[in-house]
């Protein structure tokens, strides 16, 4: 493999001057070139975006997945570009349990016949939940995940490269001044006159400004490309909530049409016996009063 010496070399020093440059500014020896107001909110805009898009996917696929394990799982088959395995709801599967307790115990009993019927309602629940986790992941968390991805990585290395061009920038308007200042000095007879040094300086921060402001416009664009993506975003918002407003509407009907038929073949309970008297039968509402309403007579009263 062939390599170019001078192109390492001149790499190299690339480097090093930037890492002068930055120390530099940070220790206040060395002035910054300042972007325009405008580029500032824009990317001030832009951290506002990337941060709260990664806090809203994540929040919303906590709602939709809550177990992390899971999440991670599959976050790792999206990776590798495998397809996550099908896995039913908590409802589903406690549905699944119902109706097999409801037959081991006796569909013919009453306690039988109502777990089966609560389970396959159960089970109807859980289906219309994994069907609204699939589609508000695919009409919501994955549009902002990609946005996060392509567009929103695209602007970050964009911003960076901007920086590596500011601090070339800055490194030769400091050679410039360097240059200037040495006019007029006596030099050695093998020392380069400061004249060719300030012409070569003036000539490198004509090609570091030229490299920088395009940079610039290159990464103000995508900059301002936000203003669509924060337009897709909001029609995924609306999309998110209608699918959130069907999946609960949803929900209330299967769990009203589950209380109905559960109401029509309840059966009345029997009359208890306490002391020897006759109770009603206790209100499904009301059993926190009636265990603090019977009153207890004591031993001791009963002997006097």
């Amino acid at each position: 493999m062939d390599f170019n010496f001078k192109n390492i070399v001149k790499d190299a020093g690339t480097a090093l001057s930037r890492v002068v440059q930055f120390t530099e500014e940070k220790l206040g020896k060395s002035e910054k070139t300042e972007l325009d107001a405008h580029f500032e909110n824009l990317c001030e805009r832009a951290e506002c975006t990337r941060k709260y898009t990664e806090k809203l996917a994540k929040d919303v696929e906590a709602i939709l997945v809550p177990n992390p394990g899971i999440r991670i799982e599959d976050f790792v088959y999206e990776k590798i570009e495998k397809q996550r395995p099908s896995r039913l709801t908590n409802l589903e599967y406690m549905g699944l349990d119902m109706v097999e307790a409801g037959t081991c115990l006796g569909p013919g009993t009453a306690y039988g016949s109502a777990l089966i019927k609560v389970g396959q309602w159960e089970q109807k629940l859980g289906q219309t939940e994994r069907d609204f986790i699939g589609s508000a992941g695919m009409c919501y968390t994955q549009p902002l995940r990609k946005f996060l991805d392509t567009e929103m990585k695209a602007i970050l290395k964009e911003q960076s490269i901007l920086e590596l061009k500011r601090l070339d920038l800055d490194a030769c308007k400091n050679r410039v001044r360097k240059a200037r200042s040495m006019l007029g000095q006596s030099n050695g007879k093998e020392e380069v006159p400061p004249e060719i040094l300030l012409e070569q300086a003036e000539r490198d921060l004509r090609i570091a400004q030229s490299e920088f402001d395009r940079q610039t416009e290159i990464t103000k664009l995508l900059l301002e490309g936000l203003s669509s993506s924060h337009a897709a975003h909001l029609r995924c918002l609306y999309e998110f909530v209608d699918m959130q407003v069907r999946f609960y509407s949803q929900c209330t009907t299967i769990m009203t049409d589950l209380q109905r038929e559960l109401s029509s073949s309840r059966q009345p309970s029997p009359m208890l016996r306490l002391n020897s008297e006759d109770l009603e039968p206790l209100a499904s509402n009301k059993y926190d009063e009636s265990f603090t309403s019977v009153p207890i007579k004591s031993s001791q009263n009963t002997e006097q």
